[in-house]
């Protein structure tokens, strides 16, 4: 039995988007392309519908699919360039999402995310990783809100003008602290995937709505930075949060050699063990993260979930898959 699949993040919008990534926006990142293959074959990345990347419309194909689609800003970019580079990677998306308007529909609040997926096409949700756009001007927490960004991070890895993540030990700035205030008056859902152990306790000593790790994993399993604590989960799990599996294979496993189902699930298991069966959904990390072999596109989802039911259940695999995130965003998301 194949589930539906709630993603709450990839990169593959600025993945298309930086085949026409203005020059000196690339030069200010560091990168002429956003993977060291693209440039191999840069045609292979540029549209939504076909392409070599980890999520297409094709690969996707007819499964119920809701897309959290990052613009993940580098952290090289000051934030007045960080502006342009995000309104550069939102208008590829709209445009591409508009080429396909018969699969794929772009959400602009959490209430259109089911009658989208109920009439057959992917619902594309638009969230950003590493907001660091917002210390350029407050006011774009709204005016993002209003245009449909339903989730935004802090940080990405180093020490950035709202926060810290975890190259670094720094904690929320007093922007960060302002700016968490202005996304929780605006209905945007933070994402503390990334932030540092001191910008995650800064951030739940300030919060008073429920936050979202979009991608992180268990640190009792796996033990990198990256990954969340027993007590962090906790404390998202008790504030009506959500944790998305990232299937990056550095957060999944310590060590050399192939990360394996076992590997996987381990995290799941851990999670579910600490009371989070209405917590743990998918935070793959598509084209953001060297992924196991045999989750290598968003075409191998399908073959999890059977593992997953196999292991856990259909209950627990659909709660995973697609239903703790969609009951999450309509209670908690903003709608229109």
């Amino acid at each position: 039995m194949s589930h539906p699949v709630f993603d709450l993040h990839c990169d593959t919008a600025d993945r298309l988007a930086w085949q026409t990534l203005p020059e000196d926006l690339r030069l200010a990142c560091g990168a002429d392309f956003y993977g060291p293959d693209d440039g191999e074959d840069p045609t292979g990345c540029r549209e939504l519908a076909r392409n070599r990347c980890h999520v297409s419309l094709e690969v996707v194909g007819e499964t119920p699919w809701a897309q959290c689609f990052a613009c993940f800003i580098p952290d090289e970019l000051a934030p007045e360039p960080a502006v342009r580079f995000y309104r550069h990677v939102a208008a590829y998306l709209e445009a591409e999402v508009q080429k396909n308007a018969s699969a794929v529909a772009l959400v602009s609040g959490a209430d259109e995310i089911r009658p989208v997926l109920q009439s057959g096409r992917m619902a594309a949700i638009r969230t950003i990783e590493n907001a660091r756009l917002f210390a350029a001007d407050l006011g774009l927490v709204g005016r993002l809100a209003e245009r449909g960004v339903l989730m935004a991070s802090l940080s990405w890895n180093a020490e950035g003008p709202l926060a810290s993540g975890c190259d670094s030990h720094a904690g929320l700035t007093r922007l960060g602290e302002q700016t968490l205030t202005e996304m929780e008056r605006a209905g945007m859902v933070l994402d503390v995937s990334h932030l540092n152990d001191e910008s995650l306790a800064d951030v739940l000593a300030r919060a008073t709505r429920p936050v979202v790790a979009s991608h992180s994993n268990s640190r009792a399993v796996c033990a990198h930075p990256r990954n969340l604590t027993d007590r962090q989960f906790l404390e998202i799990r008790d504030r009506g949060g959500l944790v998305g599996l990232n299937l990056c294979r550095h957060f999944l496993r310590e060590g050399e050699g192939d990360v394996t189902f076992d590997d996987v699930v381990a995290h799941i298991e851990h999670w579910l063990d600490l009371g989070g069966e209405g917590v743990v959904a998918l935070g793959a990390d598509f084209d953001g993260a060297t992924v196991p072999a045999f989750l290598d596109g968003a075409q191998t989802l399908p073959s999890l979930q059977a593992l997953l039911a196999r292991r856990l259940g259909e209950g627990v695999c659909e709660r995973i898959c697609a239903g703790n995130a969609l009951a999450f965003f309509e209670r908690v998301g903003r709608g229109r």
